[in-house]
């Protein structure tokens, strides 16, 4: 892709926010996102948002785990967390259950690549 054909990178100057991390130092952390207009200013007429960040720690190492919390303010937001963070924690093993489910169900087809370098393309020759 040439310089020409690259998308434009601009920022929606309607949509900024000053993010904030709050954070225990234990558990995770809340993102507050308040909304501020082109100059910085808070912006009124947009809701602040919330969103918490953990971990979840899997054989293959720490998970990142990210969702939205649907508070008002940050207290509320510190009171949701510990629900929140365990439905994303199910969510994504389900999602990772599934995607299991997929990849040992997949049909391995001769002469498809990735057949584990099988001589001749994963064809069996008969003599």
């Amino acid at each position: 892709m040439n310089e020409s054909q690259s998308p434009e990178m601009t920022m929606d100057v309607n949509n900024l926010y000053l993010e904030e991390v709050i954070t225990d130092q234990k558990i995770g952390a809340i993102r507050r996102l308040t909304p501020v207009d082109a100059n910085g200013a808070k912006d009124e007429s947009r809701k602040v948002l919330y969103y918490g960040q953990t971990q979840m720690m899997t054989p293959a190492g720490a998970l990142p785990l990210n969702f939205e919390l649907e508070a008002d303010s940050l207290e509320q937001a510190v009171k949701m967390f510990s629900e929140a963070a365990s439905k994303a924690m199910h969510q994504t093993i389900e999602e990772l259950k599934e995607m299991r489910r997929q990849a040992a169900s997949s049909i391995v087809v001769p002469g498809q690549e990735g057949m584990g370098g099988m001589p001749g393309g994963g064809k069996i020759q008969l003599r």
